[in-house]
């Protein structure tokens, strides 16, 4: 299947791009491509390790974006697209990619170890690029005193009128309406795993329903909030914190309740640059270089080395301080691998009616 892919990426190239590669002697007319979320997680990705990869490798990089979903990734590795080469993903866009052959075993040798890392940032083919959470997110200057602190009261329209800024996905929306139903933390995957418990998730979001502001990208939730379009917002917290120091912001969180998970870096099977692209994933997790990410937005660190040596201060406002886990709870990445589909088309229908 390998030798098709690279069978199909080949025929798939441009014949300009094809003759040029051939005049010039490269071996590849682009950059090496590097994808993420965009807005201020790709600047801090962009400020830590980009530029001072470029720097230290004469490699040149260019960047892109996307939303995630498997789906992108099987399209362009199957069709022969080889404009990516290391993408960000979600844990199980990274083990169904896994699983197809999207993605390239990665050698862990050159990445110090599997040890080098915290269990749940190893995986065959992806490594931990940091450690983030999804919680509940607002705006100080409108919403006055202590705020909303669970997602009961995310949920509570009549105490905290106004309308809230939700992902557009059944993963993360499912949880967080049982934990707003009572469900505590440990027992909401349970839950899930039943209808019944399927029905009280999409029971508790009609409930909520008409007063929800859906989104498809993490960058748009800061103006959200900013505009007043919502009064509050599922969010991840470095967003809000960045937003914070560099215009002045008022953006508060709400750590209780919160969901956490690791986002990986992945080298697409098909991409021509398999060898630059290692160079880019050790780069980005030696110790050294990875303790300067939360300098740029509030992350929890991967590598075991750089947790320790980072500076405490830093791990305030991110799920690597103890303090903020309180009823968190981790994503179970293997129930919505095995759920998934079907749950994202009872969600697709339910937001049509």
């Amino acid at each position: 299947m390998t030798g098709l892919r690279r069978l199909l990426a080949w025929l798939a190239l441009p014949a300009a791009l094809i003759g040029l590669t051939g005049c010039s002697g490269e071996s590849e007319p682009r950059p090496l491509t590097v994808v993420g979320w965009g807005g201020s997680s790709q600047e801090a990705h962009r400020r830590a390790y980009w530029q001072s990869f470029t720097r230290a490798t004469g490699i040149r990089l260019q960047e892109d974006t996307w939303h995630g979903g498997v789906g992108v990734i099987r399209t362009k590795v199957l069709g022969g697209d080889t404009s990516w080469d290391v993408v960000q993903v979600e844990t199980e866009d990274l083990i169904l990619g896994c699983e197809e052959g999207l993605f390239e075993p990665l050698e862990w040798s050159s990445l110090g170890g599997r040890d080098a890392f915290i269990p749940t940032a190893v995986h065959d083919c992806g490594v931990g690029a940091m450690l983030w959470s999804y919680l509940i997110g607002w705006d100080g200057d409108r919403i006055e005193g202590p705020g909303p602190r669970t997602w009961a009261d995310f949920w509570d329209v009549e105490r905290f009128p106004g309308r809230r800024g939700m992902r557009r996905t059944p993963k993360y929306t499912l949880e967080f309406a049982l934990m707003a139903d009572g469900v505590p933390a440990s027992q909401v995957y349970p839950t899930l795993r039943t209808p019944a418990g399927i029905d009280r998730a999409f029971r508790k979001l009609d409930a909520l329903k008409p007063n929800v502001v859906w989104w498809s990208s993490i960058s748009q939730v800061p103006d959200l909030l900013g505009s007043g379009e919502v009064a509050m917002s599922v969010t991840s917290p470095g967003r809000l914190i960045v937003a914070n120091r560099t215009e002045g912001r008022n953006f508060r969180v709400s750590w209780d309740g919160n969901i956490y998970a690791v986002d990986y870096w992945v080298i697409l099977s098909n991409s021509p640059r398999k060898a630059e692209a290692a160079q880019l994933l050790r780069h980005m997790t030696l110790p050294e270089n990875q303790m300067r990410l939360p300098q740029y937005i509030p992350t929890g660190l991967t590598s075991r080395r750089a947790g320790e040596l980072i500076d405490p201060r830093l791990r305030l406002d991110t799920p690597s301080d103890p303090n903020n886990m309180t009823n968190a709870l981790e994503l179970d990445a293997n129930f919505w691998v095995e759920y998934g589909d079907q749950l994202t088309q009872r969600f697709n229908a339910w937001l049509a009616h």
